[in-house]
This record gives structure tokens, C-alpha cells and sequence, in this order.
């Protein structure tokens, strides 16, 4: 049932690859606009731009929190046969996949129909109420405040208003990851049309993820 990619109209054509692994300010703005004080966010980045933050979700973003491996199989299928991703980030060992509000309530729902449900590990679903640990905006740190290797940017937030999946997207990305870590291959052996026009342009998201 998931194996072919969602119409919706906001899926984005073509998206750019994203290539930065720091935070620009704009980004900064979006991932702010989380807490009910942004400008004190603000200004603990601007003295501690190296510093991890805590920021709620459910209102600019839900986050699906999945194993390292796993979540970067859904990453790699988001961008290698579907329309890209939001921010991604990786922290303790688990992936953090930024997530269009509300995603956190449907996409528990929308795997516990699916087939594949018994091959996709326990995800953590942050959403409304809920808060998360979010990486240093800057992967470089001195002094003090050093950044540890394992909470870092993948995909980094770069502008005021990124696009973001929602569970249709999440759940078939969670489909496909789970047919490759079972060995399975793609039904027809040729990737969905839908994926095929929404193809990102550029390298796959391994040049992102490799160490």
C-alpha cells in the first residue's frame, strides 16, 4: 500500500540538495520560532553558538525519533527516490527527522495498518507536549563548549520556512527502508512514477552521512 509516494500538492519538485552542516541565520530563525521566547534563544546562541538546545514541538515541527541505521535508510530513500527531507539530525545514536506538525499523532496510526509494521524498529514520536534535544547550530566547537561527534546536522535548517514530510511521506519512506532491511526488493522492481518526478537533483544523502 506504501510503496508508491503520496500527490499531495505541497510536495516539493526537485529539491535542492542540501549541503550545509551548521545552521544559517535564517534557519536559526525557523528553529526559534519552536519556543514561546525566541529572542532568548537567540541570545543564548549568540553567546553559545556551540551549545545544544531543547525546543518543543508541535507547533513549528513534530520530530520522529528512529534508530541511527534505520533512520538513515529513510533518509537516503527520502532523498534518493521521493521529494527530499526537512532537517535531519543525528543525536545518542538515533536520527531525528524533522516532521510537518501533527505528523507525531498520524504516522503511529498510519504503520499500525501497514504490512510492514513488524520490520520497522520502535520509533519515538515527539509532537505536541513533547520537547527535544536539538545540536549545536555551528559543527565546530572550542573552548568550553566542545561539540560532541554523535549530536551533529545532517540536513541543517537553512531557511525561515522549510519544507517538511508528513506521515504519508514518512510512512512510505519507512515502507521502502524496511523492504531494504529485510532484503526485499521494490515491488516491479522499478521505483514509483510519483518518486520519479519529485527526484531530488544531486548526490545521494550517503555524501551527507558518511564519517
Amino acid at each position: 500500500m506504501s510503496d508508491r509516494l503520496p500527490e499531495p500538492s505541497c510536495i516539493p519538485v526537485s529539491p535542492p540538495f542540501p549541503t550545509a552542516s551548521y545552521v544559517t541565520l535564517a534557519g536559526a530563525d525557523w528553529l526559534a520560532s519552536a519556543s514561546p521566547h525566541p529572542h532568548r534563544l537567540h541570545t543564548l546562541w549568540a553567546q553559545r553558538p556551540t551549545a545544544p538546545s531543547v525546543l518543543p514541538c508541535g507547533t513549528a515541527f513534530d520530530v520522529i525519533n528512529a534508530p541511527a541505521l534505520f533512520g538513515r535508510r529513510m533518509v537516503d530513500r527520502l532523498w534518493t527516490d521521493g521529494p527530499g527531507s526537512g532537517p535531519v539530525a543525528t543525536h545518542h545514536g538515533r536520527i531525528l527527522l524533522f516532521a510537518a506538525p501533527g505528523t507525531a499523532h498520524r504516522l503511529p496510526a498510519l504503520l499500525g495498518w501497514e504490512e510492514w509494521v513488524r520490520a520497522v524498529p520502535p520509533l519515538l514520536c515527539h509532537g505536541s507536549g513533547d520537547a527535544v534535544t536539538i545540536p549545536p547550530l555551528h559543527p565546530g566547537g572550542r573552548g568550553a563548549d566542545p561539540v560532541p561527534p554523535a549530536a551533529r546536522w545532517l540536513v541543517a535548517p537553512d531557511v525561515r520556512s522549510p519544507w517538511l514530510p508528513g506521515p504519508d511521506i514518512l510512512l512510505w519512506a519507512c515502507v521502502r527502508a524496511a523492504r531494504a532491511d529485510t532484503g526485499v526488493p521494490d515491488a516491479g522492481g522499478a521505483e514509483p512514477a510519483e518518486a520519479a518526478a519529485h527526484r531530488p537533483s544531486g548526490p545521494p544523502v550517503t555524501a551527507l552521512t558518511s564519517r
